[in-house]
């Protein structure tokens, strides 16, 4: 991609993403890219409310995170805190009187107003169609790898991916990670190789069916490996469902670590299998092979980029499954572009077990051949 002319004597960087665990990750490879482009300036993630904790004393490439009020009609805001601490927060923003300010969420219509208001010299992002224009724009368009969408706006300072693995995302583990992963998962645990099966995701359209994971699950331990079961607090239930349906023993470790403890389990499997969400983002992110359903949309947007260590299997559902509906454009986040409609139905559910199953194994016999 083409690089734009670097700026001269960067001392303060900001950069807006204030969304969730996924959008952190593919947009890490741009932030790396900052970060050896500008190796003296301060980074300063203007971001969501889990960031803080999980980023904060982690090698990488973000400073400190400055967590944004709740922004009317700016999506992808979990848990901010409350629109009245707004302006007090621009006014910090303000003060430190940044050299760059960095759109990285969405085509503009909320976040480029804001990125303005923060006073820096120069601003930068992403710009859809009657978006307020920054100092320098890329054209946004749904369909785009949010890696190279990302790079492609910090090239306009000059910033470009750092070396090979300069396209994937990466993310360090600390000691209290792997503390965290070892008391839920001693080492000795790890005689079995072991497949973590994640189900969760917040979108119940990208939800694949309980029968087969449990399916999944009996051909992972019928092949030798030890299946443990990943998910946040709020996948108790489809999990144990999971745990309930597979004929054979599983190690439910739902609720039992943070992102943190998750990112140390995941090193340690030697694959990790689930739906497009953010913890398989996590684990690619730490080095695990991972097996993936996706949405076709979502694979262009967000899909492993090679085939080697990381298997995708698609849906290729364009209506809905219950009212027929084209859906195509609306999936997600697109509400509003398509006809659309309002179901929440999954769209992966065609994605045979047998097909991941095989995948899985796959990737298992390389894995545990090395």
């Amino acid at each position: 991609m083409p690089l734009g002319e670097p700026l001269t004597d960067v001392r303060r960087i900001v950069v807006l993403r204030a969304n969730a665990l996924g959008d952190y990750l593919v947009a890490e490879p741009a932030l790396r890219a900052l970060r050896r482009r500008y190796p003296d300036a301060r980074i300063t993630l203007l971001g969501a409310p889990w960031q803080p904790g999980f980023l904060d004393r982690r090698p990488g490439p973000v400073d400190d995170v400055w967590v944004l009020p709740q922004v009317d009609g700016l999506g992808g805001q979990p848990q901010a805190p409350p629109a009245d601490q707004l302006p007090e927060f621009r006014r910090r923003v303000v003060a430190e009187r940044a050299d760059l300010a960095v759109q990285l969420h969405g085509g503009g219509a909320v976040s480029n107003p804001l990125t303005l208001s923060f006073g820096a010299r120069l601003t930068i992002g992403l710009r859809a169609p009657e978006a307020a224009a920054l100092d320098r724009w890329v054209a946004y368009r749904y369909y785009q790898h949010e890696v190279a969408r990302y790079l492609e706006v910090v090239g306009l300072v000059g910033a470009e991916p750092c070396g090979a693995d300069g396209f994937e995302p990466r993310l360090e583990l600390t000691e209290a990670d792997h503390a965290e992963a070892r008391a839920v998962l001693p080492p000795d645990d790890d005689a079995a190789p072991l497949v973590a099966l994640h189900p969760g995701v917040t979108d119940p359209r990208r939800r694949w069916p309980t029968a087969s994971f449990a399916a999944l699950a009996e051909a992972v331990r019928a092949a030798g490996a030890r299946v443990l079961l990943t998910g946040a607090p709020a996948d108790a239930e489809l999990t144990a469902e999971i745990a309930a349906r597979a004929l054979v023993p599983v190690t439910d470790l739902t609720g039992r670590t943070g992102l943190g403890g998750l990112a140390a389990v995941y090193r340690r499997c030697a694959v990790v299998a689930g739906v497009d969400t953010g913890p398989l983002h996590l684990a690619r992110a730490v080095g695990a092979a991972t097996a993936t359903v996706f949405w076709c949309g979502n694979a262009i947007n967000a899909g492993p980029a090679g085939r080697g260590r990381h298997r995708v299997q698609l849906s290729w559902t364009l209506r809905c499954p219950e009212c027929g509906a084209p859906c195509h454009h609306d999936l997600y986040p697109l509400r509003g572009l398509g006809d659309g409609c309002e179901h929440t139905c999954s769209f992966v559910a065609e994605v045979p077990p047998e097909e991941m199953i095989d995948e899985v194994l796959d990737l298992l016999s390389l894995e545990v051949g090395k």
